[in-house]
């Protein structure tokens, strides 16, 4: 649950979870990570003048296809957006972390449709 913790935060608890690193069996070239559902994004907070500074960049590929979306606006429209793009940086950038990454639900909002699965709660400090 996103809700008042800071994004970085609950970005860097996540991948902890992905990779598995909680784990006593934890092994670098080996997918031991749990799946991980993060809810309430639209609630996360970002400190500091980030909302302001910060900002979202992507490339189309061609000459002058940079696209910039400030960080207030990705948080009002797309909250899930930064929280996953958040949690993408912090995994290794290869098929091992594909393959985490795909073990990654997030919601704006506390509706989700893993409730079947009966989620643990991760407390995150």
């Amino acid at each position: 649950d996103a809700a008042g913790k800071s994004l970085g935060r609950t970005a860097t608890e996540a991948a902890k979870l992905l990779r598995g690193k909680h784990r006593p069996d934890f092994t670098t070239n080996i997918d031991t990570g749990d799946f991980v559902i993060i809810i309430n994004c639209k609630d996360a907070v970002l400190t500091g003048k980030k909302l302001d500074q910060k900002m979202y960049r992507k490339h189309s590929g061609y000459i002058g296809g940079l696209k910039e979306t400030p960080a207030r606006k990705m948080m009002q429209e797309k909250p899930e957006q930064a929280m996953y793009r958040a949690v993408k940086g912090m995994l290794p950038h290869t098929k091992l972390g594909d393959a985490q990454l795909k073990k990654l639900r997030v919601y704006a909002d506390d509706k989700h449709e893993q409730t079947a699965q009966k989620p643990e709660i991760w407390e995150v400090k």
